[in-house]
């Protein structure tokens, strides 16, 4: 397979896996129950355009906040994997992890708290978006800014379709969706760590 096709899969992959817009179709569609359409809709593209803007400032500021705090890049990859790697072992446990928990929400505005922060954009999707664009140039940023905005379209039309989306899979078919997706990022997380730990195992030889 193509180096660069091969690539963009990895990030898509890894950001679907831990964003997994069908089983936050479920708590989309619990915080707006109620709600009218057209409600729905501007909840739905106001959380996910917060939740874009952040990644992205995290994918060209991640070689400048290294600089600015003296992170080295194997560190994030091994702090990052572990935080991946818990996220997806709770959802093989068909659980949600307390990284990307909707909490409940002081402030009537449910699309800035809890949708994008921390349930789209939580620390796990943040130290994916930096470990994939840190460790290149121009071109590593531009497949993770793209794929994420791919992702991002994928979950507004989840949201926006919600109700037909959870009557159509039912809670099994979610439960599947969450352990596989949960296997997953489990995966990535321990490759991240691998990477990191490598990395650092080279650097003192």
């Amino acid at each position: 397979m193509n180096q660069f096709i091969e690539h963009l899969l990895t990030v898509f992959m890894a950001f679907f896996a831990i964003m997994n817009p069908i089983a936050n179709t479920t708590v989309f569609a619990g915080l707006t129950a109620g709600m009218s359409n057209t409600e729905q809709r501007k909840i739905a593209f106001k959380s996910l355009m917060i939740t874009f803007v952040i990644i992205v400032l995290f994918a060209f500021l991640g070689k400048t906040i290294f600089h600015l705090f003296g992170i080295s890049l194997p560190a994030l990859r091994i702090a990052g994997g572990i935080l991946v790697f818990l996220v997806g072992y709770h959802m093989l446990h068909g659980q949600s992890s307390k990284l990307h928990t909707a909490a409940a929400s002081t402030d009537n505005n449910i699309a800035i708290s809890p949708l994008a922060v921390p349930l789209l954009a939580g620390p796990g999707t943040i130290a994916t978006a930096m470990n994939y664009s840190a460790a290149g140039g121009w071109q590593e940023i531009t497949l993770t800014v793209a794929s994420f905005a791919v992702l991002c379209l994928i979950t507004f039309i989840c949201f926006v379709f919600s109700s037909k989306i959870i009557s159509a899979i039912g809670e099994s078919g979610l439960s599947i969706v969450t352990r596989l997706m949960g296997l997953i990022l489990a995966v990535i997380g321990v490759q991240m760590v691998i990477d990191g730990a490598s990395a650092v195992i080279a650097n003192i030889h």
